[in-house]
């Protein structure tokens, strides 16, 4: 009798996992077939399917099955296996923070795991364990938590991480996945490049601890690898002492190859323990558009600052931060001054700010909350990420930057555009980088209204559009590609290892079907 009502009560947990419908098809899941454990952590209620089915791009929308909710990473690993265990495996999208922009973190009638989830109960960064303060300190991350949780536990040790994204509200998990770059990338490398160790869910179910020594396969595959192969559930990331302040500062140009040619300059001081460069290096395009945002600026320069973009059109910005501490203040202005000498930025247009660690690293949350309480924060974001060789970033800036950007005039975000070095890359792992010893990351961020979003989406087409003509050899960061053929052409060199890795680590295609990749 006992056996009857545990059964009758699994058969009312189930009945919202009887039917899926999957972009393969139709598949009758069995209520014998899932333990009801499984079961009771899928939801279908409207707010959790209609979150699972949107992103920060609010451009692409999918509708999943149901949500999952885990509580273990064990709880991860036994749906992976219940799919693979069906005659035709339903698809699997992992959702850290949802800061894809074209649907990546989403599935159609799949199931979407909520990593956040495994975070329940624990707040402020406390399942982040810092092992070791020695010779070589990390910390242990758990996959589901942000980067800003990473910042605030380190710096309790007076550690941190090396390499930051510019918003640090992103999941470690879904960074790791596609490479993780910022202004610190030239001399650290991407965030890929510093990890120790993960812990990772297979598209078969497994549970692996896997390092460049050990399961060194699945390691490469992970990082950078879109999702494809596996879940990150722990990263073990690099860190090294912090410092207290940031002399942040910003250098005008009028002229793109003085630009170019001052910012591959400050790339040079490459070293990890380099001390004569910058510590951070990016720029970004001021134009004669409505809405230039001034706001970084005293007030008394901004009058001559939107006279001198009305004469040129365009103005460059090379974006640059020397940290400092108690020990290095007293000559870390004598330091800048030195790295400035040779440097051809506009006389004059030099500007500079002094903020303390935190500040600078969160400087786009500031942003963040102002959007948000204007109710701009949630709208449409069109972007496009491009990595574009040194050798024709001349060429890009004539015929995008000059010959669309400005003469279209579309008012709508920030242009970033700063160099990086290939060296700093492990050509192992799954990202894909220009083929050049320096390239450059180049970023449309634009955030629109519900209405015009298209002519911006038509916009990003022409880029890539007149760069194919103009044979620039650029790589898409963040990629979403519609054919086979364009992820080839993405993935060059490295397509027919990433399929092998693909058949050996997830042979059902059941993981991140979003990317549009094998699904």
């Amino acid at each position: 009798m006992a056996s009857y009502l545990m059964f009758s009560k699994a058969l009312i947990v189930l009945w919202l996992s009887c039917i899926v419908v999957t972009e393969a098809g139709s598949q009758v899941w069995s209520p014998i077939q899932a333990h009801k454990e499984l079961a009771s952590k899928l939801f279908r209620d409207p707010m959790n399917l209609s979150i699972a089915s949107t992103d920060y791009g609010h451009i692409t929308h999918h509708t999943p099955f149901a949500v999952f909710a885990p509580s273990s990473i064990r709880d991860i690993a036994n749906l992976i296996k219940f799919s693979n265990s069906l005659h035709i495996p339903f698809t699997i999208a992992q959702r850290g923070q949802g800061h894809s922009v074209n649907g990546q973190s989403m599935t159609s009638n799949g199931v979407v795991v909520n990593m956040n989830e495994l975070n329940n109960g624990y707040r402020n960064g406390e399942r982040i364990i810092i092992v070791s303060k020695g010779r070589i300190p990390f910390a242990d991350v758990g996959g589901e938590q942000i980067w800003n949780d990473v910042l605030n536990a380190s710096l309790k040790f007076g550690l941190t991480p090396l390499i930051w994204t510019d918003y640090l509200f992103l999941s470690i998990g879904g960074t790791l996945s596609n490479a993780g770059v910022g202004g610190q990338a030239f001399r650290f490398g991407p965030q890929i490049s510093n990890v120790y160790e993960l812990d990772v869910v297979t598209g078969k179910g497994d549970v692996v601890t896997c390092s460049a020594e050990k399961h060194s396969e699945l390691f490469y595959a992970v990082l950078g690898g879109l999702g494809q192969f596996g879940i990150i559930t722990r990263a073990r990331i690099a860190l090294g002492p912090a410092p207290t302040r940031v002399k942040w500062i910003r250098l005008f140009y009028n002229n793109f190859t003085s630009f170019s040619k001052d910012q591959e300059h400050l790339i040079s001081f490459s070293g990890r323990n380099e001390t004569n460069g910058t510590d951070y290096v990016e720029g970004f395009l001021l134009l004669d558009q409505p809405g230039m945002d001034l706001s970084f600026y005293p007030v008394p320069d901004q009058a001559r600052i939107t006279s001198l973009v009305t004469q040129y059109g365009i103005i460059y910005i090379i974006e640059l931060a020397k940290y400092y501490d108690n020990s290095s203040q007293g000559h870390v202005d004598q330091d800048l001054k030195r790295l400035f000498q040779g440097l051809k930025f506009i006389p004059k247009f030099i500007f500079q700010k002094d903020v303390s660690y935190e500040e600078f690293l969160n400087r786009v949350h500031a942003g963040e909350l102002l959007l948000r309480k204007q109710g701009l924060w949630d709208v449409p974001h069109p972007w496009l990420n491009l990595l574009v060789p040194r050798s024709q970033i001349s060429d890009f800036d004539q015929i995008v930057f000059k010959g669309i950007i400005l003469k279209q005039n579309l008012t709508a975000g920030l242009v970033l555009i700063y160099p990086m070095n290939r060296s700093k890359w492990d050509d192992k792992m799954s990202a894909v980088t220009a083929d050049e010893d320096v390239f450059y990351g180049v970023s449309f961020l634009h955030s629109t209204g519900f209405n015009n979003f298209e002519e911006f989406l038509a916009q990003n087409q022409q880029i890539l559009h007149v760069c194919a003509d103009a044979g620039i050899r650029i790589k898409q960061y963040v990629p979403q590609f519609k054919t086979k053929e364009e992820w080839a052409q993405q993935f060059g060199p490295k397509w027919k290892l990433f399929q092998q890795r693909k058949d050996q680590f997830d042979p059902n295609r059941i993981l991140s079907p979003g990317q549009g990749i094998f699904n």
